[in-house]
C-alpha cells in the first residue's frame, strides 16, 4: 500500500513509498484510515528534531473505521467510527505505566514515529488505543481529537485554569485554538495572542468567541499563560504576561534551544508546567468535551488533501497557512 514514510535519519528523507498491507495480531484492530491531521510533530520528523525509527509510516493524528478484527478483540469494534490513542506499545510495568502516565514510560513506541501510523490506507492498533467517535462529529474533524487530548494533558491533570482566571495564549494554530477551548470551558477568560500575519488564524478565533491580538497584552496581567507556539518569542511573551504567582504551561514543542528570559520565573515565584502527548485520562476528559459540544472541532478544519499532496500540505503548515490540513489516503 501506498504510503508517506520517514525513510532515513537525518533531515528530509521523506517520501511516499510502498508499505506490507497489515494485518491485526492478538488484541489488535484493523482500521481504515479516513483522516490524518497533520501535526508540527510532523515537521520535526521531516526535519531530522523529533526522534523516530526509519523506515516507518508518519502520521498521529488518526481517525477511521474499524474494518477488522484481531485474536482476542472484541468484535463490537467491528464497522465502528473510531479515534485513536498514539501508543502502539509501552512497557506496561514501569512506575510511569502504572501510574497512568504510559506517555512517559521509557519503553514506549508511538505511531507515526516508532510504529506505522496514518498516513496510509491501514493501521493496525491495539484495540485499547481505540476511543468511539459521537455522531455528531464530522469525519475529518476528528481527527482533532488526539491534539486535543494533548492539551487536556496539559491543562486539566491536574486543572490549571480556574473559573474567572484571565487566560493568554498564544499561538493561534490549531493547538492554540484547542487550549483556548479548553481554557474556556474550565471557566476562564482567554486571550489568543497572535503575529500580524497570523490575521486569518486570529479571524477564526473571533468567530470561536475569543478576544484577540496581533500585539504585545499588558504586562504582568494574566492568571495563567499557555504557550502553543513553540516559539522562543512565544515564551518570552508569555513570561512577561504572567502575573508574579502565576501559571505558566507550554503546550508547544520548540525545534531546538532557545533563549528566554527565566528571571522572570524567579522573580515572579512562577509555577511552570506542562504535559508530553497524552495519556488515557486526558482522552477521557477530551472525549468527554467533544461529547458535549465544550470545544467546536469542525471550525479548526482548515482543508482535507491527499497523500499525493503531501509536500504542499507541509509547505502550508510550516509556513503558518490554515490551521488544520487532514490527508486522507482514500483521495
Amino acid at each position: 500500500m501506498r504510503a508517506l514514510a520517514k525513510l532515513d535519519v537525518g533531515p528530509g528523507q521523506v517520501g511516499l513509498v510502498e508499505r506490507p498491507t497489515p494485518s491485526p495480531g492478538p488484541g489488535q484492530v484493523l482500521v481504515e484510515v479516513h483522516g490524518t491531521g497533520v501535526c508540527g510533530t510532523d515537521l520535526h520528523i521531516q526535519a531530522g528534531e523529533y526522534p523516530a525509527e526509519p523506515p516507518v509510516t508518519m502520521g498521529h493524528e488518526v481517525t477511521g473505521l474499524v474494518v477488522d478484527i484481531g485474536p482476542g478483540a472484541d468484535p463490537a469494534w467491528r464497522g465502528r467510527r473510531v479515534v485513536t490513542e498514539t501508543y502502539y506499545s509501552t512497557c506496561g510495568i514501569c512506575d510511569r505505566c502504572r501510574d497512568g502516565r504510559p506517555n512517559l514510560c521509557a519503553a514506549r513506541r508511538s505511531i507515526g514515529s516508532h510504529a506505522d501510523g496514518g498516513f496510509a490506507p491501514l493501521l493496525v492498533l491495539p484495540e485499547r488505543n481505540l476511543h468511539a467517535v459521537p455522531e455528531k462529529v464530522g469525519t475529518h474533524a476528528a481527527a482533532l481529537a488526539e491534539p486535543l487530548a494533548c492539551v487536556c494533558n496539559c491543562l486539566l491533570d491536574p486543572p490549571v485554569v480556574q473559573p474567572g482566571d484571565r487566560v493568554v495564549v498564544t499561538g493561534p494554530g490549531a493547538v492554540g485554538l484547542l487550549a483556548a477551548q479548553v481554557a474556556r470551558a474550565q471557566g476562564g477568560s482567554v486571550l489568543v495572542c497572535g503575529l500580524p500575519q497570523d490575521s486569518e488564524r486570529l479571524a477564526v478565533a473571533e468567530r470561536l468567541g475569543f478576544a484577540v491580538t496581533d500585539g504585545m497584552p499588558e504586562e504582568g496581567t494574566a492568571d495563567v499563560v499557555v504557550e502553543c507556539s513553540g516559539s522562543a518569542g512565544g515564551a518570552a511573551l508569555c513570561l512577561r504576561t504572567v502575573r508574579r504567582g502565576g501559571r505558566f504551561v507550554q503546550v508547544g514543542v520548540f525545534g531546538g534551544a532557545v533563549t528566554v528570559p527565566l528571571n522572570h520565573l524567579v522573580y515572579g515565584e512562577l509555577v511552570i508546567t506542562s504535559g508530553f502527548a497524552s495519556t488515557p485520562a486526558s482522552w477521557r476528559h477530551a472525549m468527554r468535551l467533544i461529547a458535549s459540544e465544550s470545544v467546536d472541532l469542525e471550525s479548526l478544519l482548515t482543508g482535507v488533501a491527499p497523500l499525493s499532496a503531501w509536500q504542499d500540505v507541509f509547505a502550508d503548515l510550516r509556513a503558518g497557512r490554515g490551521l488544520k490540513i487532514v490527508i486522507d489516503p482514500r483521495l
